[in-house]
């Protein structure tokens, strides 16, 4: 059986073990995502040998049009570690368990529908709705204030347009617009720096309450992303560096691997 899993070669020269190990890590890592259209993974190990003391040369991943839980949406996602050290006993369980942590970079692409999208979600609007900060129930005369319809725009240079509503007692619904740039700090929160307000898109009679609105909601947005709270279990994510390209927003970065999370 051992000799099988590390010597024998299919008609395209590919190794036995190297296929099973692709097998058990695709099934383990589409455990990872809601739904998605194709993972892909590519696991490399010569001599096969070693898989017997579960060492691989490498381990690539590639994944289209994936939904991380249930409501967030990739366009890609990619990463690509060192050498790694597996239980093999694991593998031959179906399953992926890492002998020691490993590194991988990796690179994250969001489309603008995914970024809008994601403004539906639970963990999102939590933190929209039914807000009571001080500066904003001074607008409210006390009552709760929401932020619903934000909608984003990709712009050149790592510039966002963005749009939403307000929704106070008095007067009712206050549109909002801004400007904002993004940037990366400590690796790990995205800021929404140099916000704007946009005068244009509102109605002269709302500036004034708009444009302290606009305030708000920046300001709410910059304490929003931070990885950390993202992180799958077993698994810390960093950021090098992130840039708008037409449609998408790409980061590249790494992640520290403790454990392969959601085994199956």
């Amino acid at each position: 059986m051992f000799g099988g899993l590390t010597g024998s070669k299919d008609g395209q020269g590919t190794d036995w073990g190297e296929r099973i190990l692709n097998t058990v890590a695709s099934k383990t890592i589409r455990h990872l995502f809601t739904q998605s259209e194709s993972v892909d993974v590519a696991i490399r190990c010569y001599p096969s040998s070693k898989l017997l003391q579960g060492s691989i040369d490498s381990f690539k991943m590639n994944g289209r049009k994936l939904v991380i839980r249930r409501d967030f949406g990739v366009e890609e996602m990619s990463f690509e570690t060192d050498a790694v050290s597996l239980d093999f006993g694991s593998v031959l369980k179906g399953q992926l368990s890492l002998k020691q942590p490993t590194q991988a970079v990796a690179q994250v692409m969001l489309s603008e529908s995914d970024i809008n999208l994601s403004f539906n979600a639970d963990l999102v609007k939590k933190r929209l709705q039914n807000l009571t900060t001080p500066e904003l129930t001074a607008l409210s005369g006390g009552e709760p204030v929401s932020f619903t319809d934000v909608q984003v725009q990709l712009l050149p240079n790592n510039q966002l347009q963005i749009s939403a509503n307000a929704e106070l007692p008095n007067p009712g619904i206050v549109p909002i617009s801004m400007t904002a740039t993004l940037a990366v700090e400590r690796r790990r929160r995205i800021l929404f720096k140099d916000p704007k307000f946009k005068p244009d898109a509102v109605p002269e009679s709302l500036r004034d309450i708009s444009e302290t609105l606009t305030a708000a909601l920046a300001q709410i947005l910059d304490n929003m992303v931070d990885l950390d709270r993202f992180d799958l279990d077993g698994v810390v994510m960093r950021i090098n560096r992130l840039e708008t390209q037409g449609k998408m927003l790409i980061f590249s970065g790494y992640a520290q691997i403790d454990r392969i999370p959601g085994n199956p």
